[in-house]
């Protein structure tokens, strides 16, 4: 399993659809970051999540994963990679472990990018900055989140082979679909692996993000154990898939 799994993040770190969407994170993040500090006039309270909370790193690594599995498609490149790991079982499992260990390293590289950025842009300002502490507990969940949801476009991508269709499901979900369900049926919309769930992980509030108070998100330990179990129906059911599933 290790010499999969090193093989996945060889693989992983070596192709230019990587490196090209960590770029585009890292300068959408810092972007965000640079617009919000500029433009917004944040309290000690509103601050952490005005100006610090702008790492894209979730999206980015959820479509990277999405592109990663349904590549193996794409390319024909699934037959040489079964060949090389007959089990597809530990196949699927090295690969969603790799996005979800890329997803760390993504969010913890673009936080430290939007910590320094902000805090220089809010300092010459006069404004307040957070705290070291602050900042190292919204690193860490934003970590969880993008390893979570790195693990869960493995499967959402092994489940749904065309690359395109499974990015615009996601895009359209993540953008349109939950903050609407949110409007409209928030007891259903807070259980959404793509909105609601990452939301509870951090621990925001409704009023953090311009909900009223009738929206209520789950607390951070029950948020991610339901993103767990949104990655375990995945993967169990992408794994019955990928087993019956011809190579071609």
């Amino acid at each position: 399993m290790k010499a999969l799994l090193k093989a996945e993040l060889i693989k992983l770190r070596t192709t230019r659809t990587f490196a090209a969407l960590v770029g585009v994170a890292v300068a959408t993040s810092v972007l965000l970051v640079v617009l919000t500090a500029l433009l917004s006039e944040p309290d000690p309270d509103s601050v952490l999540v005005e100006v610090y909370a702008s790492d894209t790193s979730s999206l980015f690594i959820l479509i990277l994963a999405i592109v990663g599995i349904t590549g193996e498609w794409r390319h024909r490149t699934i037959t040489s990679s079964l060949l090389a790991a007959p089990d597809r079982l530990r196949f699927l499992a090295a690969k969603t472990m790799a996005f979800a260990a890329a997803g760390i390293v993504l969010s913890l590289l673009i936080m430290v990018a939007v910590a320094i950025v902000g805090s220089v842009i809010l300092s010459a300002r006069d404004l307040p900055v957070a705290g070291v502490g602050e900042l190292l507990g919204l690193a860490g969940t934003s970590a969880a989140i993008a390893a979570l949801l790195g693990a869960f476009g493995v499967g959402l991508g092994a489940l749904i082979r065309n690359q395109a269709t499974a990015i615009v499901l996601v895009l359209v979900a993540s953008f349109a679909l939950e903050p609407a369900l949110m409007g409209l049926a928030p007891d259903v919309a807070r259980f959404g692996p793509f909105f609601g769930l990452p939301v509870g992980v951090q621990d925001f509030s409704a009023e953090d993000m311009g909900f009223g108070d009738d929206v209520d998100f789950l607390a951070p330990a029950a948020a991610t154990a339901a993103l767990l179990a949104w990655i375990g129906v995945a993967f169990a059911a992408s794994a019955a898939l990928l087993h019956r599933r011809d190579l071609d």
